[in-house]
């Protein structure tokens, strides 16, 4: 093998952003509620800025994004909520109280930032990736793994299922969407 079929055998799978958007439009998603974010703003945040098609409420601390996205829902509108898993944690009470007690269809879309490509989240060498997914499991919130573009058409029936049951559902970003 010479050092070109190493590199690239070793190249860790792409998450594009383009598909990731394509799937939360196809979802019916009006709505993506976020703070700033560095590790999904060159392949999500700063696109989906620019998407006429959808609009990006920005807001302060991450537990805003519940009941904001709460009132959107009683509007007949869906929301996605996209935060790092240090926000997911931060915002663990509003979470627990809108999504989880009084069964809102929230949309969470957890970037997991410093997660090994390949290896499990609960394998992570960071801590605060390792216990998201049994957090998650705890709250009885179902979850999937998109860590390329092989994974993205499971964005869209994760996101309806949300919306048919009436309850939340995490989305884990395992890569960096370029």
């Amino acid at each position: 093998m010479d050092d070109t079929t190493a590199k690239t055998a070793a190249a860790p799978p792409k998450l594009h952003g383009a598909k990731v958007m394509q799937a939360i439009r196809d979802s019916r998603i009006d709505y993506v509620l976020s703070v700033p974010d560095l590790h999904t703003a060159q392949g999500l945040l700063t696109p989906i800025a620019a998407d006429p098609n959808l609009k990006l409420i920005r807001v302060c601390k991450e537990d805003e994004t519940l009941g904001i996205a709460a009132g959107l829902q009683y509007g007949n509108k869906r929301a996605l909520i996209l935060i790092q898993y240090t926000g997911f944690l931060y915002a663990m009470n509003a979470i627990r109280a809108v999504a989880v007690e009084h069964k809102q269809p929230m949309v969470l879309m957890i970037g997991l930032l410093g997660k090994e490509p390949g290896v499990a989240p609960q394998q992570a060498r960071r801590f605060g990736i390792r216990i998201v997914e049994p957090i998650l499991d705890v709250m009885g919130i179902k979850r999937i793994l998109i860590e390329s573009d092989d994974d993205v058409h499971l964005i869209q029936p994760a996101i309806d299922e949300a919306y048919a049951t009436s309850r939340p559902v995490a989305i884990l970003i395992g890569g960096k969407p370029a």
